[in-house]
C-alpha cells in the first residue's frame, strides 16, 4: 500500500491511499507500518495525463526535416527512414519517449507503429499504460493487405498473450488515403471479434481530404461511413482539422473520440482542427501529440496550453475552451476515448496519479493553481506513479536506466541517419 499524506488533491489538502493499482480511499487516513508514505506537504495531485496519439519510436526522428509540408516529410524523409527500422531500434525509441512522457506526466499512451514487440517490451519496463495497434497500409494491393490483416492480428494475440493489464491492443489502419475498402472492412469485423478500439489519421490535411473526393466522391467521414466502418467499434480519429458540417454530424452519431493535435497540426500547417463546433456537438475530444517528427516533443502540457489558446485566437473569443475543458481533453476525455477507468482522482478509480512540488515560481499563487497546470507550467513533474507503482520519486525515474536509454539512442539514430 502507498500513503500519500497530506496532498493538494480536488481543491484541499487531503491523504490518498493506494492499495494495489487502485485509489482506495481519499481524505484523513491513519498511518501503518505495512504502508509506503509519501509526504505530500509541498505536492499537488493531479490525474496521469492521457496521450491519445502517438508514434513513440519516432523520438529518434526528433528534428528530423523539419519545417516541410506534410506530403514531402512523409515520402522523402521519414518513410525512407523507417524502412531501416527494426525492433531493437523500436524498442530503444519507444523507452526514449516514455522516459520522456514519464517525465511531463504522461501515464496512458494510445500508439500505432510498426514492430510491436519491441515497443511493448519497452512499456513493460516502463510501468507505463498503453494501448497499442499495429500501423497498417495496404496502398490499395491485394497481396500486401493480406499481409496487414495477419500482422495485425498476430499482434493483437501477441499483447493479449503478454497478460499485462497496462497494456492493450488496437488496430491502427493508417488513413483512407492509405488504406483499401476491403481492408477497412477487416479492420470493422477485427475490432469486433476481439472487442477492442480502432486508431485511424482523418481529415488531417487538405490534399488527403481531396485525394478522397477524387478518388471515392465524397470526404473521408462520408466515405467510410458509408460502408459500415464505423458502425459498431470504438474509434479514435487523430487530428480531424478539416470538417464539413456533414463529417460532423458522422462524428456525433457514431461517438467518435476526437484526438486533437494541435501543436503536431501547426508545426506542419496542416491547419487548426473545429474543436469549438466539436465541444458544441458535444463530441469526446481529447489530446495527442503525434510522434516526435513532427512535434517535437511528447509533452502534453504544451498541448493543453496551446489548445487552451490557439482557439480563442482562431474564433477573437476569450471564452471558448476554458482551461478546465483543456485539462478534460487530457484526463478524463482521454481515459473516455480508451476506457479505462482513470483521468480522475476518486475512490475505485486507477491509480495513475502525478505529484507536483508547488514550490515552482511559474504555480504561484498556489490559489490559481488549476490556471497555472494550464496556462503557465512547464510540465516539469516531480512523482509518478502508474497502475498503484511508484515510477518516479523526486524526477529519479526508478524503472528505467536514463543514461543507458541516452546513450543507445545516439546509437540508433546513427543507424537511421546512415
Amino acid at each position: 500500500m502507498i500513503l500519500i499524506k497530506n496532498v493538494y488533491v480536488n481543491g484541499k489538502r487531503q491523504d490518498i491511499l493506494i492499495e494495489d493499482n487502485i485509489i482506495k480511499k481519499i481524505g484523513e487516513i491513519k498511518k501503518e507500518e505495512e504502508m509506503e508514505i509519501i509526504d505530500g506537504t509541498k505536492k499537488i495531485a493531479i490525474p496521469g495525463l492521457i496521450n491519445t496519439h502517438t508514434h513513440i519510436p519516432m523520438t529518434l526522428f526528433r528534428g528530423v526535416a523539419d519545417d516541410l509540408p506534410l506530403m514531402e516529410w512523409l515520402n522523402n524523409h521519414i518513410w525512407k527512414m523507417e524502412a531501416k527500422l527494426n525492433e531493437e531500434i523500436v524498442y530503444w525509441g519507444t523507452l526514449l519517449g516514455c522516459v520522456e512522457m514519464i517525465k511531463t506526466g504522461t501515464t496512458t499512451f494510445n500508439d500505432m507503429y510498426f514492430f510491436l514487440e519491441g515497443i511493448a517490451k519497452a512499456v513493460d519496463e516502463s510501468g507505463m499504460r498503453a494501448v497499442l495497434a499495429y500501423g497498417m497500409i495496404d496502398l490499395f494491393d491485394e497481396e500486401k493487405r493480406e499481409k496487414e490483416i495477419k500482422n495485425a492480428e498476430k499482434y493483437i494475440n501477441y499483447i493479449k498473450d503478454l497478460n499485462n493489464r497496462r497494456i492493450t491492443p488496437a488496430l491502427g489502419p493508417h488513413a483512407p488515403y492509405t488504406c483499401s475498402k476491403e481492408l477497412l472492412l477487416e479492420v470493422n469485423k477485427l475490432a469486433k471479434k476481439y472487442k477492442i478500439p480502432i486508431h485511424i489519421h482523418m481529415n488531417e490535411t487538405l490534399d488527403e481530404i481531396k485525394m478522397i473526393k477524387e478518388k471515392f466522391g465524397k470526404e473521408p467521414f462520408l466515405y467510410l461511413n458509408e460502408f459500415g466502418f464505423f458502425d459498431g467499434v470504438d474509434v479514435i480519429a487523430a487530428h480531424c482539422v478539416h470538417l464539413s458540417e456533414e463529417e460532423i454530424k458522422i462524428i456525433k452519431e457514431k461517438n467518435i473520440s476526437v484526438s486533437h493535435n494541435p501543436i503536431s497540426n501547426l508545426k506542419l500547417a496542416s491547419g487548426i482542427a473545429p474543436i469549438p463546433k466539436l465541444l458544441n456537438e458535444g463530441i469526446n475530444t481529447t489530446l495527442g501529440t503525434d510522434g516526435c517528427g513532427s512535434n517535437n516533443n511528447l509533452n502534453l502540457f504544451e498541448e493543453i496550453k496551446c489548445s487552451a489558446i490557439l482557439h480563442k485566437g482562431t474564433t477573437l473569443d476569450p471564452t471558448i475552451v476554458k482551461a478546465e475543458e483543456a485539462f478534460n481533453f487530457a484526463t478524463k476525455n482521454g481515459a473516455k476515448a480508451l476506457n479505462v477507468k482513470a483521468g480522475d482522482i476518486r475512490e475505485g478509480y486507477l491509480a495513475d496519479l502525478v505529484l507536483i512540488n508547488v514550490n515552482k515560481p511559474q504555480l504561484r499563487p498556489i490559489s490559481n493553481i488549476k490556471s497555472h497546470l494550464v496556462y503557465s507550467f512547464n510540465g516539469c513533474v516531480d512523482d509518478v506513479i502508474i497502475d498503484g507503482k511508484i515510477v518516479m520519486r523526486e524526477g529519479d525515474i526508478i524503472t528505467l536506466d536514463e543514461e543507458e536509454i541516452y546513450e543507445k539512442a545516439e546509437e540508433m539514430y546513427a543507424i537511421l541517419s546512415a
